[in-house]
């Protein structure tokens, strides 16, 4: 299994940014995919999630209404776009593959919100 993240960067406030998870080794269409995140000193939070076909979507309170997650089941990619991003929203941004027992974790992204 191999999850490659990209897309990160530095934006200012109320800018906007899309990642990308590019993923292999395992039948991509017929899983659960999520975004996480981590800020300095803070425990990995759930960001968002979107089940196999993309019908089905959940996000944390924080990001509603600004993020969405989505996902091309024939490019093997799922994405997370941010809009409206806020300082508080800078961390460093992970892919997971969600299975029975555990999953697997890319090695993230950073995204950073400053002026």
């Amino acid at each position: 299994v191999q999850l490659v993240e990209s897309g990160g960067g530095l934006v200012q406030p109320g800018g906007s940014l899309r990642l990308s998870c590019v993923a292999s080794g395992f039948t991509f269409s017929s899983s659960v995919m999520t975004w996480y995140r981590q800020a300095p000193g803070k425990e990995r939070e759930l960001v968002a999630g979107i089940n196999s076909a993309g019908g089905i979507t959940n996000y944390a309170d924080s990001v509603k209404g600004r993020f969405t997650i989505s996902r091309d089941n024939r490019k093997n990619t799922v994405y997370l776009q941010m809009n409206n991003l806020k300082p508080e929203d800078t961390a460093v941004y992970y892919c997971k593959l969600i299975l029975p027992r555990g999953g697997y974790w890319g090695q993230g992204t950073q995204v950073t919100v400053s002026s």
